[in-house]
């Protein structure tokens, strides 16, 4: 080399000497593929640079600013064209001093300078090697720097090395994959490095990073440690690199959305233009939903919220997602009838006569509907009642809701709630929901048309409760007068007033249903029809609804009285009509098979020739027989579908003492069975039985129809008669049923459903009936026609049922206390 690149220029040193030489490789190739060896000065001149780390290898343009930047690199030409590059720690500072630089750099050759207009400086240069500065040497043009090169260690390849290589090339060429920059060229010159610490130096100078990190890295002198903490830092870029592609797809994929949306629209204009159409102007629409809210005669705050939703809806586009929840959401507003009601009818005649009509019977209820139109009529402002029917199936209840609608001239609106189990059902769903709609009762008004229609809430004791809420719970605000006049739907967010609505609401028990609701209506007891009464309907409505249905005239059928009630007592057993309406609906269908079948009418139906059309009767009636065996006795039941006569046997075996029940009975008619034997026991001295009867006899109580589960505290009397005549083999009469709990006192106490039990031993044709005394008061419910076919007894204690219920005391001769009491009391003459 000349003598001017074996000199430095040492302004800022005292003296002035040779410089020391240090021969190290670099990477620069010959011809023939040999390592270039260059002399690098101890001393050089340093070139402070922000944001910026040099490796080795890296090759990198500059531009200089500064004045002492510019003097460092003249420097550098004059001599060897070698410079230390050193980072600054803070990039803020103008003029860097020894201790704003780092004191580990790179020793970089100056390749290329080009001199720019603008006083500035381009430089292009490469990295050697890394070196330490040992000691800044500053002076008024330049700072320079005595340093001492860090050699490169060679590492031994193993195992753990090839490992750390495969990972940094794979995860450098998927950094590179996600950010769509990935080419042959790249993954040939990634495989084509082997040096661990070379491979890190390439890779850190191509990926993003802090100063800090970046001179971590540059500090670290084990090729295998910066390997890993290039891989570290490569781990980190792809997770980065993952996330920002799913962001870009995303967004990429509503930009595509966007532009096909706009693309379909303009097709839609073109079409619309080329077929004459009115091109749509969304603020045609703002215009029309403004008119329609000015017209609604919407309350104070229901308008305020309808203007606040269309100004928002105003202010988006007519595709968004969220302009489609506003404009429903203002059409369900503008469609409710917020102050149109229908006219009641006034006539209390009149509605007495439609009632009438429609229905047999049930006078309480049409009592109570005619109270409150004369309570209306007086008072036009009084709260609607919530009355809730309770009876079997096929009473009527459902139609009754229709029936009173009419007379009033009312809309009608039915909901059925059986199996409801969201309380979103009744309250409605809140609008953050996709598919959110309002709330039954809301659609039931939208429906109607007017707010004060007549609404049935169809088998309220059928609501279930989940996760999702409890649907009667939510009901307690619709049905209470107090707090409906600001009903609030979630849908909706506003008050909507239910105080006019007239809601009527079905169940056949009342037990299932929470006592808070059943606190806020009034209850209604609709008993089964008497066979008097389904004779009726079925001649004035069951039989010509259905000749009709079937295609027939009125002039084509003639079914006698005695034919209805041949159907009634021998082919249906219900509280209801609903089985007689089909089997009127199947003798009209056989006649008008006969009809099709070119039969010429009328077709005339009497008692005789019913089985004929329908077949063999489904119920024989078992009061034929002329008497009951002993340990036999006939006891009424409830049930949800009308009353029942049950045929309870009781018998006595030998054993040690056990009470057997069987046909699956609940517990308390268990303790009723264990009452009735303790009875017996308690007055086994009184009726001449031996005290002990119960040593060395079990005693076994049957209710027929085992497959149907029974429960209820009102066959204590029946069990307690059995079992009496199962110990003194006395026959209790055939054409006597009875009903009452008993107690250890032999008391009789009240029991419910007197009416469906009457009803019961009437249709099964038993012509003497034992009732608790107190339940004297129930028998005012019960047609007195009913009460002309069977005698009502009415007792106090079991003492008073002796003389009613076993046959006649002259043959009980064994028994004289028998005989005693009937001779106190009139025994019922025994039919048959």
């Amino acid at each position: 080399m000349s003598d001017q690149n074996n000199k430095t220029d040492n302004d800022s040193q005292e003296n002035t000497q040779q410089d020391e030489r240090v021969i190290i490789p670099t990477t620069r190739l010959t011809a023939d593929d040999k390592e270039e060896t260059q002399e690098i000065p101890s001393i050089l001149p340093v070139l402070p640079v922000r944001d910026v780390v040099i490796f080795n290898y890296m090759v990198l343009p500059l531009f200089i600013t500064r004045e002492r930047s510019v003097s460092a690199v003249e420097k550098a030409l004059a001599s060897s064209r070698h410079m230390l590059v050193c980072a600054q720690k803070d990039e803020n500072v103008e003029d860097p001093g020894p201790d704003d630089l780092y004191t580990v750099g790179t020793v970089v050759n100056v390749m290329r300078v080009l001199k720019l207009p603008d006083s500035r400086v381009k430089l292009l240069i490469q990295g050697i090697c890394r070196a330490r500065v040992l000691k800044y040497l500053d002076s008024e043009k330049s700072l320079d720097a005595r340093i001492r090169p860090i050699p490169e260690v060679e590492t031994e390849t193993n195992a753990d090395i090839e490992a750390q290589l495969r990972t940094a090339r794979a995860q450098s060429e998927k950094v590179l994959a996600l950010r769509g920059i990935i080419s042959p060229d790249i993954s040939a010159v990634l495989a084509s490095v082997e040096d661990p610490g070379r491979l890190a130096d390439l890779i850190a100078a191509n990926i993003r990073m802090k100063t800090a990190e970046a001179q971590q890295l540059l500090e670290t002198e084990d090729a295998a440690e910066r390997l890993r903490l290039v891989n570290e830092k490569l781990a980190h870029e792809v997770d980065i690199a993952t996330v920002q592609a799913k962001i870009q797809n995303v967004a990429r994929e509503g930009m595509d959305k966007a532009q096909k949306d706009y693309y379909l629209r303009e097709q839609i204009k073109a079409i619309r233009q080329e077929l004459g159409e009115k091109e749509f102007n969304p603020d045609d629409e703002i215009a029309d939903l403004k008119k329609r809210i000015a017209k609604a005669g919407l309350p104070t705050e229901v308008r305020k919220e309808a203007e606040k939703q269309l100004q928002r809806l105003a202010g988006l586009h007519g595709d968004t997602a969220e302009a489609n929840v506003i404009n429903t959401y203002l059409d369900w507003i503008l469609m409710l009838p917020w102050k149109k009601t229908s006219k009641d009818a006034m006539d209390i005649a009149g509605a007495r006569k439609v009632l009438d009509e429609d229905h047999c019977g049930l006078e309480k209820v049409k009592e109570r509907i005619l109270e409150f139109l004369s309570v209306r009529k007086l008072n036009p402002n009084s709260k609607g009642p919530i009355l809730c029917l309770v009876g079997p199936p096929g009473v009527g209840k459902t139609s009754l809701g229709r029936s009173i609608a009419r007379a009033m001239k009312r809309k009608f609106q039915r909901l059925s709630l059986g199996g409801m189990r969201d309380e979103a059902e009744i309250r409605g769903h809140r609008r953050t929901y996709i598919g959110a709609m309002p709330g039954r009762i809301i659609q039931a008004l939208k429906q109607a048309g007017t707010r004060n229609p007549v609404i049935v809430l169809d088998e309220v004791d059928k609501i279930g409760t989940d996760f999702r809420g409890d649907p009667s719970s939510a009901l307690l605000e619709v049905l209470d007068p107090e707090q409906n006049a600001t009903f609030s739907d979630h849908y909706l967010n506003v008050p909507f007033n239910l105080s006019k609505v007239l809601f009527l609401c079905t169940a056949n028990q009342m037990d299932p249903v929470p006592a808070a609701l059943k606190d806020r209506m009034e209850v209604i007891k609709l008993s089964g029809y008497t066979a008097q009464e389904k004779l009726e309907i079925a001649k004035q409505h069951l039989l010509p609804k259905q000749i009709h249905e079937n295609g027939l005239a009125l002039s084509d059928v003639s079914v006698e009285d005695a034919a209805i009630d041949r159907v009634i007592s021998e082919y249906t057993r219900e509280a209801g009509v609903r089985n007689l309406e089909r089997e009127l609906a199947s003798l009209c269908r056989k006649l008008a098979r006969k009809k099709a079948e070119g039969e010429s009418g009328p077709f005339s139906v009497s008692a005789d020739n019913v089985q004929e059309l329908l077949g063999v009767p489904r119920y024989i009636e078992d009061e034929k027989e002329k008497s009951l065996m002993p340990g036999t006795a006939q006891g009424l039941a409830w049930t949800a579908a009308g009353g029942v006569v049950l045929t309870v046997e009781a018998c006595l075996m030998k054993g040690k003492g056990v009470l057997t029940t069987t046909g699956q009975l609940g517990d308390v008619m268990k303790e009723s069975a264990q009452a009735a034997v303790s009875y017996i026991r308690s007055r086994a001295d009184t009726y001449g039985i031996d005290p002990d009867f119960m040593t060395n006899s079990d005693v076994h109580i049957h209710f027929p129809e085992g497959a149907t589960p029974k429960d209820g505290p009102s066959a204590g009397v029946t069990m307690t008669t059995a079992l009496l005549s199962a110990i003194t083999k006395c026959r209790v009469r055939a054409d006597v049923c009875m009903t009452g709990e008993i107690t250890l006192q032999g008391r009789v106490l009240p029991v419910g459903g007197i009416k469906e039990k009457i009803l019961a031993g009437v249709a099964r044709g038993l012509t003497h009936v034992l009732i608790p005394k107190e339940n004297t008061k129930d028998l005012e419910d019960i047609p007195a026609d009913l009460l002309q076919k069977i005698t009502v007894h009415k007792i106090h204690s079991y003492e008073d049922v002796i003389p009613l219920a076993f046959e006649d005391p002259k043959a009980l001769h064994a028994h004289p206390w028998l005989v005693a009491l009937c001779g106190s009391a009139p025994c019922p003459k025994r039919q048959g």
